[in-house]
């Protein structure tokens, strides 16, 4: 069994980090076959994938939002922020996206 830290993360607490391995592991996105699913301690649902640094293994939560912003990665976009500023990614304008259900 490994030592890891367990993170679940959200995609408003998603880092420049945890971003660019998302993109690295999944570069032409994720499919069915990635996708973890389990109940949170609330008993909901929760879909999400995962990537692992030498120390942590995160369970990045699944939205259209996450999709939308690994699609348009570009690792020029954080140059300017610590690898762990949460703040570094922006929230994603969804208006006129099909699909779209989080209510932010």
């Amino acid at each position: 069994m490994d030592n890891l830290k367990r993170v679940i993360v959200d995609f408003k607490k998603l880092t420049p980090e945890v971003l660019k391995l998302l993109v690295e592991k999944y570069p032409d996105g994720y499919d069915d076959l990635n996708i973890i699913s389990f109940k949170n301690a609330q008993g909901e649902r929760i879909e999400a994938v995962e990537v692992t640094t030498e120390d942590t293994k995160y369970l990045v939560k699944i939205s259209a939002k996450l999709e939308k912003t690994m699609a348009n990665y570009d690792e020029d976009d954080y140059e300017d922020f610590d690898d762990d500023d949460p703040d570094a990614i922006p929230d994603v304008d969804m208006e006129g996206v099909e699909g779209d259900e989080d209510d932010d």
